[in-house]
């Protein structure tokens, strides 16, 4: 009896001390959102849409006001994730990279989408990244008007402090269509954006290595 009862009682704390570090190194990841107002975007969209000389009771226009609403809301709001980390307890210290992420958002300029790809790598060093977090975490800071530049920083600025890292590289490529479909309409002219830290930044065959990855075909 006394032999089984420390083995109960480590049975019923386990899951507990699991669920303590789950919760410690999977934290929710988020980002302050301004309120919206889905009536009063339609309604704004309705106005600038009428005050361009579109007749809105025309059937095919009828519905475009809460159409354009919610596509620019959608457009303008990523969704929340978990970060899950794991221990490096290979201790692996070459570059992680992950390439071709697909990223989508609006020039705060002009409202209108930027696409493209980005490009992380980083190298690790006590923790490492689960891999779909990766995508969570573009998606999770394009998806608001911004400028390309502001945008490559902030992913950099994220994995570097939740990861603390040895480095960490983020290149991003995109097409503006506020460049391709108006003004210039410099129709396939892409945009590429770096941010560096840590040894992908100071070392020069890290950050080498980094970049010519980067560049490099399938």
């Amino acid at each position: 009896m006394t032999s089984t009862a420390p083995n109960a009682t480590n049975q019923a704390t386990r899951p507990a001390v699991e669920q303590v570090a789950a919760r410690r190194w999977r934290p929710r990841v988020t980002h302050t959102r301004p309120e919206i107002d889905s009536a009063a975007a339609e309604q704004a969209a309705a106005d600038l849409l009428t005050a361009m000389g579109l007749d809105l009771t025309d059937e095919n226009l009828a519905e475009t006001p809460r159409r354009m609403a919610r596509a620019l809301i959608e457009m303008t709001s990523g969704s929340d994730f978990e970060l899950t980390t794991f221990p490096n307890e290979e201790e692996y210290d070459e570059l992680v990279l992950v390439r071709d992420i697909p990223l989508q958002s609006v020039c705060e300029h002009h409202m209108l989408p930027f696409v493209g790809i980005a490009h992380i790598g980083y190298l690790p060093g006590e923790r490492i990244l689960g891999l779909s977090k990766f995508a969570r975490m573009v998606d999770l800071h394009a998806r608001r008007p911004q400028t390309q530049e502001r945008l490559t920083k902030r992913i950099a600025d994220h994995l570097q402090s939740a990861l603390a890292p040895c480095g960490v590289g983020v290149v991003i490529e995109a097409e503006h269509t506020c460049m391709s479909l108006r003004g210039a309409r410099a129709t396939g002219a892409r945009t590429t954006t770096s941010a560096l830290f840590g040894r992908l930044r100071d070392d020069p065959r890290s950050r080498a290595e980094f970049l010519a990855l980067t560049r490099s075909t399938p």
